[in-house]
């Protein structure tokens, strides 16, 4: 990997997929690609919902700051994944390292918790139509995204400090393009078995109980359009619930598939390629998913460019 001990003592080697070459180049350039899609959809995303008067709703508050969540996740991890990508070192300092683990376990921590607040948003919708303003008040909603955002910090700063103050004896070669948890842990030399199952009572918690809450509001969504046995009931439902189904489709598919499973085949290629997809690529798909499927978000474009033009 063209490194030495004496080059960047103290410092994490990232070994990512340095044990692949030939990919490296390709996935530079795809990484480069969807990070930057996910910087400008997420920030046109923030933009517009707070500009434009007709997306001053519940629904757009809480996907501002999925918008804002999905920036601070990647920012944390992507740049320097590319800088590993595109050099002969892969290293990470014990500093970065930390502030990585931090704000990405900070952010996807809470982006699993405001996906279940985003659930029951629709939930208020479609099954209590005419008291939603009411349900869905301003002072809810700042609540329900402060609880959000404070689970995610709070988890972070519990497993995080945990895991750095971990000895490791010297060993500092992370199999993983990012410092993450379970890899991180993997690192020390004293026995992890308290360390393991506290990482995966955390993932039963902040990532099976948002998703329980998620399928128990579209349970009672599904139940509640097909009392009504409308066609257009169902068109309609889909309409206000279709882009969050797929955005949490592709979330928890691939972060449960990494994180509920057999420690022992936690970052081997299949698993570092699903961390790939849900730190990189499912960002950069949520704003198209949002702003393609939903006819208030492509308005509010129209009007912004029409607006711009006129000036």
């Amino acid at each position: 990997m063209g490194m030495t001990n004496s080059s960047f003592k103290g410092d994490y080697i990232l070994v990512g997929f340095s044990d692949q070459p030939e990919l490296e180049k390709t996935l530079f350039v795809i990484v480069l690609f969807s990070y930057l899609l996910t910087l400008v959809g997420n920030t046109v995303i923030i933009v517009i919902s707070s500009i434009d008067p007709k997306l001053k709703t519940p629904m757009y508050f809480f996907l501002t700051h999925l918008s804002l969540v999905d920036i601070c996740f990647t920012t944390s991890i992507v740049p320097q994944l590319l800088w590993n990508l595109r050099g002969p070192a892969k290293t990470i300092t014990p500093l970065g390292c930390a502030v990585q683990l931090y704000v990405s376990l900070s952010s996807g921590s809470t982006e699993c918790v405001l996906l279940a607040v985003m659930a029951f948003d629709r939930y208020a919708a479609v099954c209590k139509p005419l008291h939603y303003s009411a349900v869905m008040n301003p002072r809810l909603c700042q609540a329900l995204a402060g609880v959000a955002w404070l689970c995610g910090m709070g988890n972070a700063l519990i497993q995080g400090t945990i895991t750095l103050r971990l000895p490791h004896c010297g060993h500092q070669r992370l199999y993983h393009f990012f410092c993450e948890v379970p890899s991180m842990i993997k690192l020390a030399c004293v026995d992890i078995h308290a360390n393991e199952v506290q990482l995966f009572v955390a993932s039963l918690v902040l990532l099976l109980l948002p998703l329980s809450l998620i399928l128990m509001s579209y349970g009672y969504i599904g139940k509640a359009v097909i009392r009504t046995g409308s066609v257009q009931a169902w068109h309609k439902a889909l309409g206000t619930c279709g882009s969050h189904l797929m955005v949490v489709s592709l979330f928890y598919g691939t972060v449960t598939a990494v994180y509920i499973q057999p420690n022992s085949s936690y970052a081997h290629t299949q698993g570092k390629f699903l961390s790939l997809f849900y730190t990189v690529v499912t960002p950069t798909l949520n704003p198209l998913i949002y702003t393609l499927r939903n006819k208030d978000v492509k308005g509010a474009l129209k009007r912004l460019f029409n607006r711009n033009l006129s000036l």
